[in-house]
């Protein structure tokens, strides 16, 4: 038993394109983002650096969203109910947080940056939670 090697079931033997990854690191960058326009509230912060950090952010979940696309043999039936179910609560969960912006006076181009990097943030996390579910279920 201590020399046989695991057997892996298929989803997880075959060569998965780093969706995900692609998105954690979307994710990071918009949190890194959120977090420098939140330490200037109720201020008027720089937006160079968060509006970089948005575009990267941006061009990762689309390259990500291009990869996920490409995919053939795929539980797409399993991604899409996943997906839809995690996009209302994320959805929910930037409507929150954009409040407590506009609570606090954000108003303009700092409001628009916010807005963007709380859009990337409610597709970046039902995405990663949706591909992860749905490369290790069989396909349809």
């Amino acid at each position: 038993m201590s020399g046989d090697p695991i057997a892996l079931p298929a989803a997880a033997a075959r060569r998965f394109p780093p969706v995900a990854e692609l998105a954690t690191v979307s994710l990071a960058l918009v949190i890194i983002g959120g977090i420098l326009m939140a330490s200037y509230a109720p201020r008027r912060p720089p937006l160079g650096v968060p509006v970089m950090i948005a575009a990267v952010s941006a061009v990762l979940l689309v390259a990500s969203g291009y990869l996920l696309i490409r995919l053939r043999a795929f539980a797409w039936d399993r991604f899409f109910l996943v997906a839809r179910w995690a996009l209302v609560a994320y959805v929910i969960s930037a409507g929150m947080i954009a409040f407590a912006f506009v609570h606090d006076h954000i108003r303009g181009a700092p409001l628009a940056v916010v807005l963007v990097l709380l859009v990337i943030y409610a597709l970046d996390v039902p995405l990663i939670i949706a591909v992860t579910v749905a490369r290790y279920s069989p396909p349809e």
